[in-house]
Order: structure tokens, then sequence, then C-alpha cells
């Protein structure tokens, strides 16, 4: 055999047999980074149940939602049928079977029944539960007719508790348009920045009649976001001192002492007074 062909076959052996360690060890590095990946692939079905688990508990809070929303519209067509009957004059009380009779809500299940039976109309501040367990509209100011709601505006200037909102006696008094409309010479009206309008009794014989000239320069002076702190600041200026300290001061009231009546002092015995008669000396 020729040499050189087993020098050649010698080197192929050897070859050959280092290859095997190393293609071992590179599969044992495969093997563990497959083992590293696999933590991997569990996470991807732990985010799939993460979001379906999300998607689930959207979908029942929307049902929440959405039942809460039936609910309360239930119960708002309910306070509203009953506002408008109350300013139609009709103000007698009814009970929850006339109620849903008369809003066309028969349908309304068992449980929202109970719901609006145990805390939906006894809770509601617009609402008043009668003694024998019937409901009715309850107005926001204790006033029927245009006589008592006079009575209640003169209550309100004689104790200075301001005026009374147009929209609170548009809910308390039956037909308040045409109460209002007949009012009209005994009500003064005064709108508010938040648009809402307030009614004052228009007490006549406070009417006083003002200069022109006064009222002109009166509304020519803008104060508008000017506080007490400026105002007093300006006024010290122009040489006016605000009204401070102006109060009447009570005088302490002392009882007068009578003549020959002299204050008594509290006596303390002095040292070894008391026993004076008991000492005695001892000479050396």
């Amino acid at each position: 055999m020729d040499p050189a062909l087993l020098r050649e076959r010698e080197a192929f052996k050897k070859k050959a047999f280092d290859v095997p360690v190393i293609e071992t060890k590179r599969k044992r590095d495969d093997d563990a980074g497959e083992a590293r990946k696999k933590p991997v692939k569990n996470g991807g079905s732990f985010a799939s149940a993460q979001k379906a688990l999300d998607s689930n508990i959207t979908s029942m809070y929307k049902n929440v939602a959405a039942g809460s929303a039936y609910k309360f519209g239930v119960l708002t067509k309910i306070v509203q049928h009953l506002k408008k009957k109350f300013q139609e004059g009709e103000d007698h009380p009814l009970n929850l079977d006339e109620i849903l009779d008369e809003t066309s809500q028969l349908d309304v299940s068992a449980k929202v029944q109970q719901w609006l039976l145990t805390e939906a109309l006894p809770n509601n501040p617009k609402i008043e539960v009668t003694a024998d367990g019937k409901y009715q509209f309850k107005p926001p100011l204790k006033c029927r007719d245009k006589k008592s709601l006079l009575r209640l505006l003169k209550q309100h200037d004689i104790k200075g508790l301001g005026g009374i909102f147009r929209d609170d006696v548009i809910e308390s008094v039956p037909h308040a348009e045409r109460v209002l409309k007949a009012l009209d010479a005994e009500i003064v009206t005064i709108p508010r920045q938040d648009k809402k309008k307030v009614l004052f009794y228009n007490d006549r014989h406070a009417e006083l009649v003002v200069d022109e000239e006064f009222q002109k320069n009166w509304r020519s002076v803008a104060v508008d976001g000017i506080d007490d702190a400026k105002i007093e600041e300006y006024l010290d200026k122009q040489g006016i001192r605000s009204m401070q300290d102006q109060g009447v001061k009570k005088s302490i009231q002392r009882h007068p002492r009578r003549k020959g009546q002299r204050k008594k002092l509290n006596k303390k015995p002095k040292d070894n007074e008391h026993i004076a008669d008991d000492l005695r000396t001892y000479d050396d």
C-alpha cells in the first residue's frame, strides 16, 4: 500500500475521531437553547389568557353598566311622571303598580321592582312616601297656590332670607306660569350670572327715589374682580380710612364700692408669731 495513502487514511481517521466531540457539544448547547426558549412560549400562552380575561371583565362591566342605566332610566321616568301630575294639579299618591301602569313599564323585572321599593323610591329626594306606602312628588317649596307663594316671599323679605329660585316655584306650584303672571306686580325678578332667575317680594313701602345722576355714576364704577383688600388699599390711597374697629366698645361694668367699705386683706401670720408665748431664751 502506498505510504502516501496510509498517511491520508490516518489523517482522515484522526479528523473523524475529533468531529463527534465537537458535534456533541453543539447539540448540548442547542438543547439548552431550546430549553431556554420554552418559557417564552409559555409566556405567550399566559398573555393570551390574560387578554381573554380582560375581555371578559370588560364585557361584564358593560353588562353591569347597561343594567344600571336601565334601572335609573325606569326611575327617571317615574319621577318625571309624578312631577308632571303634580304640576297639573293631580297630587293623589299612587302605588308602584299604578305608577308602572301609567308609565307603560309593566314589563319591569321583579328584581328592578324590588330595587324601586326598597332603595330607589324611598331614598329619592323628589319622591315622598305616604303612610300607606304610596308615592307622590315632593316639591322643594311648601306653597300650593298664589296666596301661599306670596306669603312665603313676604316671610323671606321680612326675615332677610333672600329670594326664591323661579325653578323651585315652577316645580312646587301647580300651574305656576299662570300664578306668576297674576303676581307680576308683587314680584321682582332678578337674573343671576348663571342665568337662573330669583324672585323677590316687591315691598312698595321700601321704594326710594334715587337721582338719575347718582344711578349713572354708580353703574359707571366697575368692581368686577376687585376684592375687599384692593378696595381698602384704594381707599387708603385716596385718604379715606376704611371702617375698621369702629364698633361700639363694651365697657367692663364694675360694682361701685360703698363709702367706708375697705378692701379686706388676708393677713398671714408672721414667722413664730403664733407661738410667741412659748418661746424662751437660753443663755450659754
